[in-house]
């Protein structure tokens, strides 16, 4: 057994012939160029890359296969340069009614060990989304169907940012998830947190204590790779171990959560969409304070305490430790070239947030980006939260 990292929600912007997948990511955002990004510079060995239904991805990932530096493995995953796993995967959403008989929508995360799988996959949404070429599309069906699909395609099925306001189960579709899935609730082996929450809320939903959490970047840009991101304990790096890991199963687990404070997410606190400010006062908010408006944004934070079915946040035992963590796009006086000097001195992100000294990077950088850094390592920051789309701000205690 070893120890790997793992982000396991990555958006590609563009195919390699520009054609348009995830419209609100970077051009750069494309299959070679994430594989390269996780190698050479986040350090990342597990990699869920969450737009492969397109068939314009597929054609990249053909491509990329050919070129004698990936391979694809008997357990599941495509292998680069030995050193990542890519895991090739599709967000969906979904149609979703609620307790009230409103209709919402969420977003499942939909992971698959072959290109094979993956190509069944599309083939079969295709005749459920109007455009399969474009990412995270509406489909006419509901999760509940959804999930047959994945599975006879050999996947498995994670609720995407589940308490998200927008496009997510908890956030707009159900206060229960196993009211949507019903007896195939069963079948979902984890949940993905989101920006905006962390262990600590989702431990508040009964029916969450035997759900494994995971903790993704979502990213939508190169640098936003493995702002979070989760550490596990496998015998290798595979479609079957990861599964295996989710799922608590011969030793292979996730050995900890890191995530931004969620308060930095964009959707933290409730926000007044007439006032255009992020609402004080105990949770939940459901109303503003200053034009007593309901045309407000729920926050995380706030729907969470209001859909809570447990007053303690006490976790089950096999639930791992979630490290805060500020991402060096975050770390204040980082800007793009320091960020690019630490890379090209000390490799990759993940030695730097986890293996480095303040000297090491005192000597490389100068007292003020080590000071800095080692300050946002041990929580050493003052934050204000996010709301309505913005993320929350850091500065130095």
């Amino acid at each position: 057994m070893y120890e790997v990292f793992a982000d396991m929600h990555i958006h590609i912007g563009r195919s390699e012939n520009n054609k348009p997948i995830k419209i609100t990511a970077a051009r750069s955002l494309n299959f070679a160029n994430i594989a390269k990004e996780c190698v050479n510079r986040k350090g990342i060995n597990i990699a869920g890359i969450i737009d492969c239904a397109s068939p314009y991805v597929i054609e990249d990932i053909e491509n990329f296969l050919k070129n004698g530096e990936a391979y694809e493995i008997k357990d599941g995953g495509i292998i680069y340069k030995d050193k990542l796993c890519i895991i090739l995967g599709s967000e969906i959403e979904t149609s979703e009614t609620n307790e009230d008989g409103k209709t919402g929508s969420a977003h499942n995360l939909c992971y698959f060990p072959s290109l094979k799988d993956i190509k069944a996959f599309s083939t079969e949404m295709s005749k459920h989304i109007k455009n399969i070429t474009l990412s995270s599309q509406r489909a006419d069906i509901s999760a509940y169907e959804l999930i047959d699909i994945v599975k006879k395609c050999n996947g498995i099925l994670v609720p995407a940012h589940a308490f998200t306001p927008h496009k997510s189960f908890y956030g707009n579709c159900t206060q229960r998830l196993e009211r949507i899935f019903k007896e195939k609730y069963k079948d979902i082996p984890a949940i993905e947190l989101g920006l905006s929450s962390d262990t600590s809320y989702a431990d508040k939903i009964s029916e969450l204590s035997t759900k494994t959490f995971l903790t993704n970047s979502d990213a939508h840009s190169l640098p936003k790779i493995a702002r979070e991101y989760n550490k596990l304990q496998l015998e290798d790096i595979s479609f079957k171990e990861f599964v295996k890991a989710l799922k608590n199963e011969d030793g292979r687990k996730i050995l900890a959560n890191y995530g931004m404070d969620p308060k930095l997410g964009k959707y933290n606190r409730t926000y007044c969409e007439i006032c255009k400010k992020n609402i004080p006062g105990d949770a939940p908010v459901t109303v503003c304070d200053s034009c007593d408006s309901r045309n407000i944004t729920m926050g995380v934070y706030d729907r969470v305490e209001m859909i809570k079915d447990k007053k303690d946040t006490k976790s089950p035992e096999f639930r791992p430790e979630y490290v805060y963590q500020i991402p060096l796009t975050f770390v204040p006086g980082l800007g793009g070239k320091t960020i690019e000097k630490l890379l090209d001195t000390f490799d990759t992100e993940m030695n730097i947030l986890h293996k480095l000294s303040y000297d090491d990077i005192e000597a490389a950088m100068g007292e003020k980006v080590a000071s800095n850094i080692v300050a946002a390592r041990e929580g050493k920051m003052n934050i204000t939260a996010g709301g309505g789309g913005v993320y929350g701000k850091i500065t130095k205690e």
